[in-house]
């Protein structure tokens, strides 16, 4: 699944540690979510999104999910 977590995380200068630290997660969850090599659950999604301050859709395209 596509997601605008690394352009987000980088315009506001976040490590993938901090962002980690922040939702209650791990810096390789980042990573591989950052990669597309796995898809945040909806709890997940949903704190990353509020952290940024945006809704789901606007971090997450859930186009191509089938």
């Amino acid at each position: 699944m596509k997601t605008r977590i690394k352009e987000l995380r980088k315009e506001r200068k976040l490590s993938q540690e901090e962002l980690a630290l922040a939702v209650g997660t791990t810096r390789q969850t980042i990573t591989s979510l950052e990669v597309e090599k796995y898809t945040a659950s909806l709890q997940l999604a949903y704190k990353i999104a509020n952290y940024f301050g945006l809704s789901i859709e606007e971090v997450f395209d859930f186009s191509e999910v089938e």
